[in-house]
């Protein structure tokens, strides 16, 4: 009689675990470096932190410690794709006006599998890059506009909202971007009806994340979600 006890005890328990992480809503990243990590991240994709990093460059060595790991460990969702890329731009010119077609978030946002949320997180590298910043434009895109910030942007979100239909998206504008991109953003986020979660006060080393800065992004997502 114990026995079938523990047994049907243990079958609940189990049965309970397999429900709730099936339960789990799941999360996709488009990304640059501020959402890398070695390992965690196609293969050919650039990276910023590193499992052994320059202790000159960032202080992040764990992947636990990226605002990512944090935010879906901490509020109990599950990681499908994060599909991230260190140096890369909204629009398809790069630093030096280098072609990025390769890399950018336009060419990689159908990456993304079926998750329950997306977080498009971008626009640091098109600021730094000082890519062109273009014309508003919210339809009829040809491949030249691609080149430039305001319509590849557009171009962006037009494309997720119709490839990932029923799936939450939010983009993650950053903290300490040139007033002309943080206000193209908000305007075609507005536009598309995307929300928009605004950082504040990050804490960076080079310009990216430290330890403290990826819990800062973490906490300021909960926040803005409501998760609290």
């Amino acid at each position: 009689m114990k026995a079938r006890i523990f047994f049907l005890s243990l079958l609940c328990l189990l049965t309970f675990n397999v429900t709730f992480a099936q339960s789990l809503k799941s999360v996709s990243i488009l990304g640059d470096s501020y959402s890398t990590f070695e390992g965690f991240i196609p293969d050919g994709n650039s990276i910023w932190y590193w499992k052994t990093p320059n202790p000159s460059l960032t202080d992040v060595d764990k992947v636990t410690q990226t605002w990512w790991h944090k935010f879906v460990k901490e509020n109990n969702f599950k990681l499908l794709v994060n599909d991230s890329y260190s140096g890369s731009t909204i629009c398809n010119t790069g630093y030096n006006k280098e072609d990025y077609t390769d890399r950018s978030f336009i060419t990689r946002m159908k990456r993304l599998g079926c998750p329950d949320v997306i977080f498009i997180f971008g626009a640091t590298n098109d600021s730094w890059a000082n890519s062109p910043i273009g014309d508003f434009k919210y339809s009829d895109w040809t491949k030249e506009d691609l080149y430039n910030f305001r319509p590849a942007l557009s171009y962006l979100l037009s494309n997720m909202i119709d490839y990932y239909p029923n799936i939450k998206i939010y983009y993650i504008l950053n903290d300490g971007l040139k007033e002309e991109i943080n206000n193209s953003i908000k305007d075609i986020c507005k536009h598309y009806e995307i929300p928009l979660i605004e950082l504040n006060n990050i804490d960076k080393k080079n310009g990216h994340p430290s330890v403290v800065g990826m819990q800062q992004i973490s906490e300021q997502l909960k926040s803005a979600l409501f998760l609290n």
